[in-house]
Formats: structure tokens, sequence, C-alpha cells
């Protein structure tokens, strides 16, 4: 195979600019270069010396797309409803495209002159809410919704995607279905023209995959700012083997979720160094769709969490840091830290399956929650804003909750309200471990119908302070 390098401003006008737009359309030109890479004999090296206005572009195996600057790149085209970059040969059932490489530069989408979403008979990629006939054949296929986002891969093995920012995304800013192989680094999203509630969620991804490494990305988004949803799509596919490693949200309504909701599996997945500032929810851990199923989550790791919580935007339900449904099998919360809360949110709910928070299990079909470690939270609280906070709150039934190096500083006023720990309807422990934990005035509170039935404690342990 020999690689193709060939600059932009030999092929197209590039009079366009990656914040305002305008010039010509390039499109044409620039597609043309790339579907030189069909020959599997042939691959193209792009680079991007200067912004191009474009509808959208397609990509092939052994393509590389570089950008010189920040200031190159591309402006999406006003209506063109489609993702700015995606590839061809889609799928959710084979990897057909490998070694795709995004470098530099803004993709901007220009979200106030996108739809939301358009029709089609194309299930590939359409968001799992609206496959309405998932399993009708494929002759007798209904339009069904499907959501534009900015970029778009399916069925890509060897992507990465390095150095660059992607701006005022319409829905989902990076979506990336049926992977092997996905490396993200230093990537910014850029949402200067936030839309409430309109699904402009950051990084995306749905199984199948595996070996998926994110470092150093952040940025503003008006959702989740990352999701891992291996079987949200169709409910069966899983993700192993993640890498989360330095996240900074930059007043973005959500952090990280973690979706898991039939059979599909989430696992070996370590999320770390996650700072900045949030507004409604940090990290939604749960199936979401009520269903009968519960997802099965094995293995997660969270180190080292820092985040300030802001006003809320939502308010169908109660903000929150950390929220734990569905079945699990072992999480871990490390290095937790929360500093100066500016409301009662609590810090961590456990056993809320559902986005219907008023969700009642029924009593043969609980979750299955075995282990979840929380280790060395520090908080300290300054105000009485906080006094009726929760830390923990549990929902549904757990075979072993461990509290380990646990400290909360609280001004005066708040001694002697809210609870460590919080026995909802239908929460239950079998073995509660405390150790090394201290708080001031605050205790372990039983609702009616709920119990612990045992607690083990080891070193220094105050709940009353």
């Amino acid at each position: 195979m020999r690689v193709k390098t060939i600059y932009a401003s030999t092929v197209a006008k590039l009079d366009s600019h990656v914040w305002y737009g305008g010039g010509t359309d390039d499109t044409l030109a620039l597609q043309k270069v790339l579907d030189e890479a069909a020959d599997e004999n042939v691959g193209i090296h792009l680079i991007m010396d200067g912004a191009a206005l474009v509808s959208g572009l397609n990509v092939y195996s052994n393509t590389t797309i570089e950008c010189l600057s920040e200031m190159c790149g591309f402006f999406q085209k006003a209506h063109s409803n489609r993702a700015v970059i995606t590839n061809y040969k889609g799928s959710f059932d084979k990897r057909l495209i490998h070694d795709v490489t995004l470098v530099g530069g803004t993709y901007n989408q220009d979200c106030h002159n996108q739809e939301h979403d358009v029709m089609t008979t194309d299930y590939l990629g359409t968001y799992s809410e609206v496959l309405e006939s998932q399993n009708v054949e494929s002759e007798d296929k209904k339009a069904v919704p499907h959501w534009i986002f900015g970029l778009e891969f399916y069925g890509v093995e060897n992507l990465t995607i390095r150095d660059l920012k992607v701006r005022n995304f319409r829905t989902f800013a990076v979506t990336i279905g049926n992977f092997f192989r996905v490396n993200i680094d230093n990537v910014w999203l850029d949402l200067p023209d936030k839309m409430f509630a309109q699904n402009q969620d950051g990084f995306h991804f749905w199984g199948p995959g595996q070996f998926l490494t994110v470092r150093n990305v952040g940025g503003d988004v008006g959702d989740d700012f990352m999701n891992i949803g291996p079987d949200e799509r169709d409910s069966c596919s899983s993700i192993t083997d993640v890498l989360i490693d330095g996240v900074m949200l930059h007043h973005a309504d959500q952090g990280i979720r973690l979706l898991s909701r039939g059979t599909g599996i989430l696992d070996r997945v370590t999320i770390r160094n996650v700072t900045g500032t949030y507004r409604s929810f940090g990290f939604y851990i749960n199936p979401w769709f009520p269903d009968k199923t519960y997802g099965d989550i094995r293995h997660v790791l969270f180190e080292n969490i820092d985040l300030q919580p802001e006003a809320p935007v939502y308010t169908y339900r109660d903000p929150f840091l950390f929220c734990i449904g569905g079945n699990v099998e072992e999480l871990i919360l490390r290095d937790i830290y929360l500093r100066y809360p500016i409301d009662n949110r609590p810090l961590i709910e456990i056993g809320r399956a559902f986005y219907d928070i008023h969700w009642t299990y029924p009593e043969d079909n609980l979750p299955k929650i075995r282990s979840i470690r929380i280790e060395n939270l520090f908080s300290r609280e300054n105000t009485v804003d906080s006094a009726e906070m929760d830390y923990v709150r549990v929902y549904a039934p757990i075979d072993r909750l461990y509290l380990k190096d646990c400290l909360i500083e609280r001004p005066k006023e708040s001694i002697g309200k809210g609870n460590l720990l919080h026995l909802m309807n239908q929460g239950a422990i079998q073995r509660l471990y405390l150790e090394n934990v201290e708080t001031k005035g605050q205790g372990v509170f039983e609702e009616e119908n709920t119990k612990i039935d045992k607690t083990i404690t080891t070193g220094y342990v105050d709940l009353e302070g």
C-alpha cells in the first residue's frame, strides 16, 4: 500500500471560517480525494491547510485527515442534516473499515442550522428510543428518526481522534459503535450555542466494542458529557476494556453515564481524574429504560473524582453526584472529594434503576447489587445549605457495602442533620463494613421495612462527632 499526501488547498477553495462559516462548498472536491482510499492499496493523508465549508464527508480505510491548526478544519453547510465526518460501509454486524485518524483542527456543525433528527429507513445508528421497528424484516422497514451527530463511526477498527475541537454539535458530538481499538486524546467539546434539552451530548459509545481509551478530554455539553452504553441500542451488545483518564467538565449539564440495560456486559472499566464543574448529574450508572432486565455491570473503578456542583438545570428529579442502579457485580469509588456543596443533593444513590424515580421493584425480580466500595471520601461543608444532605442513599438490596477512610467536615449549625447512610424503602444491606469513618452528627437511618443484617466496624469509627 502507498499513501498519498494531498494538501486541501491544491484541490479546494478553503475560503470558509471554522467559527463563522461562509465561503464555497468544498464537499465534492474533498470527497473526490477521500474516495481514492476506496482502493485498499491506496491510503490518503489529507492535510487541511485552511477552513472548508462542507455538507459532510465519508472516509474509507487507511485515511488520515490532519488539520494544521485550530483555525483549520470544517464548517458544516446549513441544513446538511448529517454527520460532518462518517465512515463508508458502516455496520453494527461487521468491522469493514480500519485505520482512520483525525488529527487537529475544528469541526463545527453549526447546530442552529441543522435538524435534531431526520426520518430514515436505515436503522444503522438510529437511537434506541425511537427504534420502534427493530425486529421488522428489512423489506418492511418503517421510517424512524435518525439523530444528527457530529462525528459518527460504526464498524471501525483502529480509530484515532486527537488534538481537535468539536464545536456546536447538533446532538451527540462523537458517536462510535461496533468498534475495536479506539483512541481519543486531547479533544475539547466547545458549545457556545447550547440549546436546552436538545441532546447535545458529548462522547457516545455503543457496543459491541473492545479496547477504548479516552484521555485528556473536556468541555461543555447539553446532556451527558460521555455515555458508555454497550447494549443501549440493541439490548444485547457488550463493551469491555475501557480506560477513561482525564476528564474536565466545564459547566456540563451531566457528567459520565454507564448504561447497561439488557443482556450486554460492561466490564473492566477504569474512570479516573475527573474534575471541573457539573450542573445536574455527575455519574449516572443504571439501565435507564424501564424493563424486566437490569443490565450487567461487572467491574468498574472510579478514582480521583473532584467535581464542583452548580445550580441544576433539570428539575424532573433531584441532582446527585453518583446514581448507581441495576445489576452490579463490583463497583469501586475511590478518592472522592466534595468541597463546599451548594445544596442537599445526595452524594451517592444506590439502587435506582430507571429514569422513573418512583419505580418500585417486584419482590420476585430485584436487581443484584453484589459489592460497592467507597474508599477515601473527603467532604468539607461550609454552609447550612447542605445540612440535610444524605451522603449515601440505598433504594435496593446490596450484598456488601464498604465505607473506608471517610472524613466529613461540617459547620456547627449542620451537626445533627442529614445522614451518612439512609436506607430508603426497599433498601437493605447484608453486610455493612465501616473502617476509619468520621463524621459530625451523621449516622445511619433505617426506614420502616429496611434493615442491615450485620455491621462490621474496623479502626476508628465515629458517626456522632
